[in-house]
């Protein structure tokens, strides 16, 4: 099973770039914390009622508890309810999603600047992450995309921060992990990344959990910048 969705057949590394970029989606590539955060935290709550047959309380503490474990809420819902994994994405990002997406200027001329294959690395659903892709207007800047909905291997979803994911993602790509680049907002997510070789970018955004536990840059990050714009403009974007 391959884990890299393709997008396009027709972006292609620039001849004088073999570094390859991995982006996350929220609080990376837009600011998910403005809007979409609080639109999918109530749409998962209630898909868990409704699964569960429980109050909004109960909901919110057990869509907590199994995001912190498992670092996505459907896995906890599969492993321990029997519940569809799949439907549960679907019905737990069922919403308007694109009349939440805040607008990113100049995102899409700044990845088609900057050299590299692209793909899009996040633990959100395949469909919720086209949509967002669309309504920022960047689908097409992207040669792949691995959602959570791929993230299954050997039978168990494995989504970031797994060593195992990241691990299968450097075997399908062909490619030494000092070409790659993990663009992220969340710190693990990245720690991960360094021990396996791969160049780290942290989107400090101070909405995204846990974030604000850790001052200065980590060493295991190579830039921290506030924003996607930041980093695409910075010299480390640039280099070859």
């Amino acid at each position: 099973m391959r884990l890299i969705h393709p997008l396009s057949n027709t972006i292609k590394s620039s001849p004088t770039s073999k570094r390859v970029w991995l982006f996350d989606l929220d609080n990376t590539l837009h600011d998910a914390s403005h809007a979409v955060f609080s639109q999918i935290d109530k749409s998962m709550t209630t898909a868990v009622m409704q699964a569960l047959q429980i109050d909004f309380e109960a909901a919110t503490q057990l869509r907590q508890r199994y995001w912190e474990r498992y670092g996505a809420t459907m896995i906890g819902m599969q492993r321990h309810h029997g519940v569809n994994a799949i439907e549960f994405l679907k019905q737990s990002h069922d919403f308007d999603i694109t009349a939440f997406v805040k607008p990113e200027p100049r995102l899409a001329y700044l990845l088609q600047q900057t050299l590299g294959v692209k793909y899009v690395l996040t633990n959100a659903p395949y469909h919720y992450a086209i949509t967002v892709l669309e309504a920022l207007h960047i689908k097409h800047c992207f040669k792949g995309i691995c959602a959570i909905d791929q993230m299954c291997l050997n039978g168990q979803y494995r989504p970031k921060p797994s060593l195992q994911l990241m691990q299968a993602l450097l075997k399908e790509l062909n490619c030494p992990a000092h070409h790659i680049t993990l663009v992220e907002d969340t710190l693990k997510n990245l720690k991960t990344a360094k021990y396996l070789g791969m160049q780290c970018a942290h989107i400090f955004n101070q909405y995204t959990p846990f974030s604000t536990a850790y001052d200065g840059r980590p060493s295991y990050v190579d830039i921290k910048v506030h924003s996607i714009q930041a980093l695409l403009l910075s010299p480390f974007a640039r280099q070859t």
